[in-house]
């Protein structure tokens, strides 16, 4: 136990530059308090004492705003990095080395029962505000960018951005003909747009028929 606590505590070293201290990781990171409540959770959750597993991953969520189902199957070296408002299901699985930034979702899509929640394998980067849904796989070294839904299995070594998420680079290569960051599809511009092409033709239709009206009335007055 105390091994792995240790290694929990030199991922943060590692993969944060502000960490200055083991007592300032230990006392101040909240990240790795819900990692460590959740062992507890989970440990119970699987000897079937669920209500005690429920309560201890509510205390942690109350102090850490990290919500860790009990049943969720989490790795080792899970970094946790400003955690505010992660979410991560009853049936997620974490592989070894994953990070996840503040506001992440592991979720569900609906009420749909057995495995519901996405598998995420080892080294694994979720950006911020990333949702992740359903009974989906994000393959190894993969990495989710910030704000993308993602509704569908990443290959590994991939990069996956947007709403729905699109793979936009697999084994270092760039995918041709895929949205990247700056050109995201907006189905809302992309109604607007129909609008105001169907307001313009209504317009053209209507200055013909007005131009034919004028014309009829010109040959009734001769």
């Amino acid at each position: 136990m105390f091994r792995r606590m240790r290694e929990d505590i030199q991922c943060i070293f590692e993969q944060d530059p502000a960490a200055r201290s083991t007592l300032e990781v230990v006392l101040t990171y909240s990240g790795l308090h819900a990692v460590w409540a959740h062992r507890v959770a989970h440990a119970f959750y699987k000897k079937n004492m669920l209500f005690l597993a429920r309560v201890i991953s509510q205390i942690s969520r109350f102090f850490t705003g990290i919500e860790i189902h009990p049943g969720a199957t989490i790795g080792r070296r899970l970094f946790i990095d400003h955690g505010m408002g992660i979410v991560i299901g009853e049936t997620c699985e974490i592989g070894d080395d994953v990070t996840l930034y503040q506001g992440v979702t592991l979720g569900g899509t609906g009420k749909e029962k057995g495995k519901r929640h996405p598998t995420l394998e080892n080294n694994v980067l979720v950006a911020s505000g990333a949702k992740v849904l359903g009974s989906i796989t994000i393959g190894e070294n993969s990495k989710v960018g910030a704000g993308s839904v993602v509704l569908k299995d990443v290959p590994p070594d991939s990069t996956v951005v947007g709403i729905p998420g699109t793979v936009v680079i697999s084994n270092g290569v760039r995918v041709k003909d895929k949205h990247d960051h700056q050109n995201l599809p907006d189905p809302v511009s992309d109604i607007c747009n129909r609008l105001e092409n169907e307001i313009a033709e209504l317009k053209n239709r209507l200055k013909k028929l007005e131009k034919k009206e004028g014309e009829t009335d010109e040959y009734s007055n001769l």
